[in-house]
């Protein structure tokens, strides 16, 4: 990162788009829409200013794909204020700067260290580039069945059995806010001669918090996938990709714009140098607050009885090596319903929207951006929905991940031929494309993986519960296609 010439307090292309829309600018270029003029309709739904601001690359504003000026600055800015030595604008979300980091370390036929609970981004990323994936099963909590996080122990194992390896990746937080051991992760890996990738799709606040868990940039990881959008308040879609020297950053950016849109968005990437200026600033006060409310409300859920809102107190030093306590996660079973449950009812009859719900857990995501008053709304209805709704928890699927038996690469699977079966009668095959419940988008099936009766069991449950079941060819999740030998 060269040395800055401006501060935090700047916000480069913020700064620019502003004074490039003062400017009585004749619009002979794209986009179409023409500030607005074309779409009136448009235009009154979304705000003269903001259709104002959809413009195109010149040289004033720079270009995404090859900033020299404005978005440069404003990435090197990025880069200071997460610790790292490069920072990557993304307007193609979170999931192609995962791609982005698998591309790097990876060509076709490169083993890769993960654990199975990973996004679909990066299995996706496995099934484009071809590199081989050497899964590390995660931890398992009984009470919760939920995955956790990778020990170090078994990061160790697969490192020794797989010394070719190329890179580990690793979660950092999971969905549920649970981190491994990155620190010593990251040893391990570099000793060995590999990189460490971290999916920090759900750690924005871990760089500025106080009392959070360790930051992939701080531990030593040689690049980051950030989701500022979900914790850091910039538009949805808009993400950092944050890399330290160890990688070449114009080698990153070439396997960047293999994929990225060459028509960067102006309003994604205004938002995300407003998003970093305000952390910078003020990161530290706000996620004081996100705690803050995340700690009274898992207090006050656990008196509610029934509900579990889990905390530090599981953290054990080992594939729980910490908790990211500004996520509320609440288990469910307890009272008889599954997390999806609780989530639709919610929905539909407390117009309260939280971010996910599983077979057996709700998660809501709670920020400085957040009011009082709606926190103790969420927690009187969880209160309510206790007294009218719980139930016998007899014969609620108990756990959330099913270990996977990988019997061929994820790319070979994918682009195999394939037949469609009824997901009744395919048990004893190898899948050929995706099946997973989204939100979270963790994959239940990946291309490549054996199908089991426990897989269909569980799949047949979730449709039963209400999951959004995706992936496969099929919209209706009744047939998938298999692997034809």
């Amino acid at each position: 990162m060269s040395e800055l010439r401006i501060s935090q307090d700047n916000a480069p292309i913020y700064e620019a788009l502003k004074k490039h829309t003062k400017n009585r600018i004749v619009r002979l270029d794209v986009p179409g829409h023409k500030g607005g003029r074309m779409n009136k309709e448009l235009k009154a739904f979304l705000g003269e200013q903001c259709l104002k601001c959809d413009v195109n690359s010149m040289k004033n504003l720079d270009n995404l794909c090859h900033p020299v000026s404005v978005i440069r600055e404003a990435e090197q800015l990025a880069a200071d204020a997460f610790g790292a030595d490069h920072a990557f604008f993304m307007i193609n979300g979170t999931t192609s700067a995962v791609q982005t980091m698998v591309f790097t370390a990876c060509k076709a036929g490169d083993k890769i260290i993960m654990p199975r609970n990973v996004h679909r981004s990066a299995i996706n990323a496995l099934v484009v580039c071809g590199a081989v994936p050497v899964y590390v099963d995660p931890g398992t909590n009984k009470q919760l069945g939920i995955p956790l996080g990778m020990s170090v122990k078994a990061v160790e194992k697969a490192i020794l059995e797989n010394p070719d390896a190329k890179a580990v990746l690793v979660n950092n937080p999971t969905y549920y806010g649970i981190c491994s051991d990155l620190k010593a992760i990251v040893r391990l890996a570099h000793e060995h001669g590999m990189l460490v990738l971290a999916d920090e799709a759900h750690g924005t606040h871990l760089y500025f918090g106080e009392d959070l868990p360790c930051s992939a940039m701080a531990a030593g990881c040689d690049m980051a996938a950030v989701s500022i959008h979900k914790t850091g308040g910039s538009l949805t879609q808009s993400s950092l990709l944050l890399c330290k020297s160890t990688v070449s950053e114009g080698y990153v950016r070439q396997v960047i714009n293999l994929t990225q849109t060459t028509s960067g968005s102006y309003l994604l990437m205004v938002s995300l140098d407003l998003a970093r200026k305000n952390l910078a600033l003020n990161g530290r006060e706000l996620f004081r607050r996100s705690v803050a409310y995340a700690d009274y409300a898992r207090e006050e859920i656990n008196k509610i009885g029934g509900y579990y809102a889990f905390g530090r107190e599981l953290e054990n030093g080992d594939d729980l090596y910490a908790f990211d306590s500004t996520k509320l996660s609440v288990h469910t079973r307890a009272m008889g319903l599954a997390g999806v449950e609780v989530y639709d009812i919610l929905r539909d009859d407390y117009d309260i929207q939280i971010e996910f719900g599983d077979i057996g857990n709700i998660l809501a995501i709670v920020s400085a951006g957040d009011r009082e008053l709606e926190i103790e709304r969420f927690i009187s209805s969880l209160s309510e929905i206790k007294r009218l709704y719980s139930k016998d928890p007899t014969g609620l699927f108990d756990h959330e991940y099913i270990n996977p038996t990988v019997e061929i690469p994820p790319q070979q699977a994918f682009y195999s031929e394939k037949r469609s079966l009824p997901i009744e009668k395919s048990a004893g095959l190898i899948c050929g494309e995706f099946v997973m419940c989204y939100p979270p988008g963790i994959p239940i099936l990946a291309p490549g993986e054996r199908i089991t009766g426990e897989i269909i069991s569980y799949i047949n449950y979730c449709k039963q519960k209400g999951c959004l079941l995706t992936g496969t060819e099929d919209l209706e999740i009744n047939n998938i296609n298999v692997v034809v030998k």
